[in-house]
């Protein structure tokens, strides 16, 4: 059995609305609607309040849905690539922090230069940084 017919089983067994359970999950009736009929998939967080919530383990809900299972995994890649992204621009934050610092302190030209080019720098990493964690893309598609 897939996931979509699992959580709508569920749902009633429960005796539940999907409303009633959009508000517990803190989702909207329609992405309820969305996962009851296979149009997309619920993220790991939401999988953890819908099993608490039909008193189901995860095992339940998500073996034998290979769907499942490898969008848990691409979930999981993608965290682990946004995770390596940001600790790369906080190093490179901070080797940029202590060459101003090193600049400041030799002066001349050098102190003028980073004066200059820190406030666009510190910008560009701090923008590659929300794109990188704020990316909206919608994961949840099949």
């Amino acid at each position: 059995m897939e996931i979509n017919e699992k959580l709508k089983e569920a749902r009633k067994t429960a005796g539940l609305t999907q409303e009633e359970v959009a508000e517990k999950v803190l989702v909207s009736r329609v992405t309820i609607s969305n996962w009851e009929n296979g149009k997309s998939l619920p993220d790991i967080a939401s999988l953890i309040s819908l099993s608490d919530l039909y008193n189901i383990s995860l095992d339940e809900l998500v073996k034998g849905d290979s769907k499942m299972t490898e969008k848990i995994k691409k979930d999981t890649d993608d965290l682990k690539e946004r995770t390596r992204i940001i600790i790369t621009l906080a190093v490179v934050a901070a080797i940029f922090g202590i060459a101003f610092v090193v600049c400041r302190l030799i002066g001349g030209g050098a102190k003028d230069f980073a004066v200059a080019a820190a406030p666009w720098v510190f910008m560009g990493i701090g923008i590659a940084g929300a794109v990188t964690f704020f990316d909206t893309t919608d994961k949840s598609k099949v």
